[in-house]
């Protein structure tokens, strides 16, 4: 009995990555059909602050603007604003560029904030791609960003004119997510 109780363990303990893998398929499989059906969004990500106020802050100028902004400013602005988190180290905000140029140059309101950036590089960067923002400050700490759920930049916030967040879109606009998604969400923000 001795010689088939170390047998018997091993067999089980043999077992037991096999269930995990087991398991971990049955998820993956689970969300293929959901993808497949149209209920899951690999890209979403929930955010609690959706339906909520923005969260209180003030954050210094980043050049080239000769102040910052504030929660407080973005509420007073009375209509939907884009709250666009970049940072000049950041590849896909370079993609993003042109698409918001485009938002500007179709009056929209887009406020900036560079996030955990110098300020020297920031400045760079949008002389070199653009500067589309009417309000632009700077988050060197990134606590600003931790209070609005970023983990990674580009992220873009659309706040309806009475503070309230309406939509989150995580990752570098196109187009295609222009047309399709920003300004679908920016229509509904505005009513």
């Amino acid at each position: 009995m001795a010689i088939a109780n170390p047998i018997y363990r091993r067999r089980l303990l043999m077992l037991g990555p096999l269930a995990v893998a087991a398991g971990a398929g049955g998820a993956f499989l689970a969300m293929l059909m959901r993808m497949k059906d149209g209920q899951f969004d690999p890209r979403a990500v929930p955010n609690p602050l959706i339906g909520q106020r923005m969260p209180e802050f003030d954050l210094p100028a980043q050049i080239p603007a000769t102040e910052g902004f504030s929660s407080r400013d973005v509420f007073a602005a009375g209509r939907p604003v884009l709250v666009n988190f970049f940072a000049s180290w950041c590849v896909p905000c370079v993609v993003e560029a042109p698409v918001l140029m485009d938002l500007k140059e179709a009056g929209l309101p887009i406020w900036g904030i560079a996030y955990k950036d110098q300020a020297a590089a920031a400045a760079t960067f949008l002389t070199r791609y653009g500067n589309p923002y009417q309000r632009l400050a700077r988050d060197e700490p990134g606590r600003v960003a931790i209070d609005f759920g970023v983990y990674g930049v580009p992220e873009t916030f659309i706040v309806k004119g009475d503070g309230t967040i309406a939509y989150k879109f995580i990752g570098p606009m196109s187009e295609e997510s222009l047309r399709d998604t920003i300004l679908p969400e920016i229509a509904k923000a505005a009513k």
